[in-house]
């Protein structure tokens, strides 16, 4: 099984190009910088050292990658990779809370426990269907 541990970028090694581009990323010399010898990026190493990112991007925001050792893999913020499961928690604590408030209001007896799990077991399979979406 592969490892997915980051690894410390060395400076002086060359790397496959994180674009995907069957490139080459190699250290430019008197610099802290790697440049590719096939889609011209040039990417820098950030202060820890474990993961670079590119410089000049068409994209709103910079993407950075971490070395595992065989690949890159694209770097996630602590925010992003923070806020998914905290955003499923309070939309299942709201599911079940509405749905506890719309149950609250049928005849006291079994009929109550029984929507009471089906309401469960809904709200359950939909945060689970979330999760499922916003792995990939």
């Amino acid at each position: 099984m592969r490892s997915y541990k980051s690894q410390k970028i060395d400076l002086n090694a060359d790397y496959p190009c994180p674009c995907r581009r069957r490139g080459r990323i190699v250290p430019i010399a008197l610099t802290e910088a790697f440049g590719c010898d096939r889609c011209q990026q040039i990417f820098v190493v950030r202060d820890d050292g474990y993961v670079l990112e590119q410089l000049s991007s068409h994209y709103p925001y910079k993407r950075a990658w971490r070395w595992t050792g065989q690949q890159w893999r694209l770097d996630r913020s602590v925010l992003s990779t923070s806020y998914v499961p905290l955003m499923m928690v309070v939309l299942f604590g709201l599911m079940v809370l509405l749905l506890l408030l719309a149950t609250l209001q049928t005849p006291v007896g079994a009929q109550m426990a029984v929507r009471l799990l089906a309401a469960l077991t809904v709200s359950l399979l939909l945060v689970f269907m979330f999760w499922l979406a916003s792995r990939r």
